[in-house]
């Protein structure tokens, strides 16, 4: 089981066959690799960079000792002898990176790995899952903030994640894009996120009355409550938990129990949120909120608001944490230099720009792709890649809440300078990264080069 958790295990078969065969041919001078979104996914303006905190962790664990040297060689149908070279390597190379947090374009780099040529390829899966899948939950994430208007959005996704890391994952990448909680216990206390939660169906189920049930919920809980009112018919739950509600007032004092909610959980959420506030309002209950759970995601939230529904906090769970209509991102980890020289690949529509990159971002979210070396644009710009790692070691020690808040930040500023029809949720228009002219000259020599080369070559 040990072996099997390692970093060093993460890893598709092939990255090792690849380099094995570098360590062999003495290949393990620099490489540079750069992961980047080739499209936007359908229905999106921007994309939010995330995962990269988690894989560089994975990164500064990486090892492959004589336990993972022994499954490889399993793997392989190879004795060990012939797989020595690859005992005790570590990752030892530079990341340069976005922060997350940071809004992105399509086709700028995410990531940059600069290291000797076989620990940059076998590190190439590792980190394609952790940024591929986190940047594209973070993403709809973000849609549903801007879906609320201001209000309050929780994360209920971890009974229906693939698996237990993308429930942690789905929690945290809400907090880093403005949800207010998670019902998630796990990821709330890692993260110092609130953690939230309500009652289920069965709840009410178990007792005899829906009246009863919540007088129930109401003893064993002082403070604010919320209520599940759909179990049988929802305007007959509002009325008996605005009974209750007032009852708790009376007994209790007119300030006792602020902040209390019924919530709504499925049918007809935008008719029924009115139905709701109407017999709320009509018992001089005005204060008690309307949550509503049940399917949503941002073109939930948008029509729901945009039908004038009086909902006042969401609840969002299987289509975000899956993220339903764009479950997988287009992202690829390329080979753009190696010992100094520039390399690319010209496949039809998968082609590459070579050569170390930096992305600098201009107002109106003009960015310019740039080759590393390159100034700053005359017109201006700020650097989005920072080193995240060199030489193996991280360059910022935040604790795991530090970087959370501090992506926060920056998501919020990025996504206030975002231009508006990038951020609609119907049909929005992504602006596009330019290359700089360096970096367009660069990419036309070396595909010059290439084709003479194939040209010059012999043929069989």
């Amino acid at each position: 089981m040990g072996a099997a958790a390692s970093s060093a295990l993460v890893c598709d078969l092939y990255e090792v066959t690849m380099a094995c065969s570098y360590l062999r041919e003495g290949m393990t001078g620099s490489a540079t690799f750069s992961l980047f979104a080739r499209a936007m996914p359908p229905q999106r303006g921007f994309l939010v960079a995330a995962g990269i905190e988690p894989a560089l962790g994975l990164l500064g664990d990486y090892r492959i000792g004589p336990e993972e040297l022994t499954v490889i060689a399993g793997l392989l149908h190879r004795p060990e002898s012939d797989l020595r070279a690859l005992l005790g390597m570590r990752f030892e190379g530079d990341v340069w990176a976005v922060p997350e947090g940071s809004v992105v374009l399509a086709g700028e780099p995410l990531v940059e790995v600069t290291a000797p040529l076989p620990q940059a390829q076998l590190v190439e899966t590792l980190l394609l899952n952790q940024v591929s899948h986190q940047t594209a939950v973070a993403s709809k994430a973000a849609r549903c903030v801007l879906a609320a208007r201001g209000r309050p959005v929780v994360d209920f996704s971890l009974r229906r994640t693939h698996g237990l890391s993308a429930g942690e994952q789905a929690a945290r990448l809400g907090a880093m894009t403005g949800f207010a909680a998670t019902s998630h216990m796990g990821a709330a206390a890692a993260y110092g996120v609130p953690a939230t939660g309500t009652m289920a169906h069965s709840y009410v189920e178990a007792f005899r009355s829906e009246e009863e049930a919540f007088r129930a919920f109401a003893r064993a809980w002082p403070g604010a409550v919320t209520f599940l009112v759909d179990t049988y018919d929802t305007e007959a739950g509002v009325a008996a938990a605005a009974r209750v509600l007032l009852e708790l007032r009376e007994a209790e004092g007119q300030q006792a129990r602020q902040q209390c909610a019924v919530r709504l959980d499925s049918g007809d959420l935008a008719d029924l949120s009115v139905r709701a506030r109407r017999i709320l309002d009509a018992a001089g209950l005005p204060d008690v909120r309307i949550v509503a759970s049940g399917g949503l995601d941002e073109y939930a939230i948008d029509a729901l608001l945009g039908a004038g529904a009086p909902i006042d906090v969401f609840a969002v769970g299987t289509k975000v944490g899956v993220c339903a209509d764009a479950p997988s991102l287009d992202t690829a980890y390329k080979l753009v230099a190696y010992e100094g020289r520039p390399v690319m690949k010209l496949s039809s529509a998968k082609m590459t720009a070579p050569g170390a990159k930096q992305v600098y971002r201009r107002p109106g979210y003009a960015d310019v792709i740039a080759l590393r070396d390159e100034p700053c644009p005359a017109d201006g710009g700020v650097p989005l890649l920072r080193p995240m790692m060199l030489g193996g070691r991280r360059t910022g020690p935040d604790s795991v809440q530090e970087a959370l808040s501090a992506a926060h930040m920056r998501f919020t500023a990025d996504l206030v300078a975002l231009p508006e029809e990038a951020k609609r949720i119907h049909d929005p228009v992504a602006p596009v990264a330019t290359d700089s002219a360096a970096l367009t000259k660069l990419t036309h020599d070396v595909e010059q080069h290439i084709r003479e080369e194939r040209a010059a070559a012999p043929h069989a």
